[in-house]
């Protein structure tokens, strides 16, 4: 399990440490529960059969759905925590042999890279940002009388606002927390989806959307295929959006930048592939 959870507003710090904190042991939670019911409900259950993926993606998909569910519940009854007007992403990857489930909650990214037809390293982009002018995403908002618009000075620049107040303009359709549009169409609803490792693929990188905003999903595999330590991967691909940031958008608040790289086969120089499986560097 590996995850990239992204805070904003006020508490959003706070908030990403509660989801992350939390998620794992409330996703096996879930998971044991669903899988359970699943084997009572159906003894003759065939996990070995020709469905036997159909099965698992859906135990696995049920588990996110309520964890989800669970954890923000948990974050609005929260003593400590102010999350009504702060939240978090939550992009995280679970491997289970040669598949891997990816659930996503926010505007963080998931990009695989593989090699192509032509034996050259392509990059695949594994999840959607739900930015609020998604058609899908739009529709719910203002199905629930919230509103979606840009700032005159931010043009392309999508969010969300309450219905007779200009507040609070979230950059995003799908969060953690933020109580105070969660009745005007945010949801912490994830996105789950499942993928077969093959030998081509190589990595999975995990990002938080500072990164993305300035460097492409090509130009970030590249970074990380090009670094000869793996351990050194995500630091050096922070790095190098940090540098990039400064040259294109000199003179904005830098975003926060967090990367996790995951290795999906040993290097040539170790035998043990729990050596590289994830290395997280978060620059805050």
């Amino acid at each position: 399990f590996c995850g990239i959870f992204d805070g904003h507003g006020p508490w959003g710090h706070y908030v990403a440490k509660q989801v992350r904190n939390s998620m794992p042991s409330s996703l096996l939670c879930h998971w044991q529960k669903t899988l359970a019911e699943a084997t009572l409900l159906d003894p003759e259950l065939d996990f070995e059969g020709s469905d036997k993926n159909l099965s698992r993606f859906d135990i696995w998909k049920q588990s996110y759905l309520k964890t989800c569910a669970s954890v923000d519940q948990e974050l609005e009854h929260h003593r400590k925590i102010d999350s009504y007007n702060s939240g978090s992403t939550a992009l995280t990857i679970v491997r289970q042999g040669e598949v891997i489930y990816v659930s996503n909650v926010g505007d963080s990214r998931a990009v695989l890279a593989t090699i192509s037809d032509e034996g050259s390293l392509v990059a695949v982009q594994l999840t959607l940002d739900f930015k609020p002018n998604l058609p899908q995403e739009k529709e719910r908002i203002i199905e629930c009388n919230g509103r979606v618009f840009c700032l005159k000075d931010e043009p392309g620049v999508h969010r969300v606002w309450q219905p007779d107040a200009e507040t609070p303009g979230l950059a995003m359709s799908r969060a953690f927390g933020d109580y105070c549009i969660k009745d005007y169409g945010l949801v912490s609803v994830p996105e789950v989806t499942q993928r077969h490792i093959s030998p081509k693929d190589h990595f999975i990188i995990l990002a938080s959307d500072g990164i993305w905003d300035v460097i492409s999903n090509q130009e970030a595999i590249e970074v990380v295929s090009s670094t000869a330590e793996r351990p050194k991967a995500a630091k050096r691909l922070v790095e190098q959006a940090v540098r990039a940031w400064k040259k294109k958008r000199r003179g904005f608040a830098m975003d926060d930048m967090s990367a996790v790289c995951l290795f999906l086969h040993s290097s040539s120089s170790s035998s043990s592939l729990s050596e590289h499986v994830h290395h997280v560097m978060t620059f805050k």
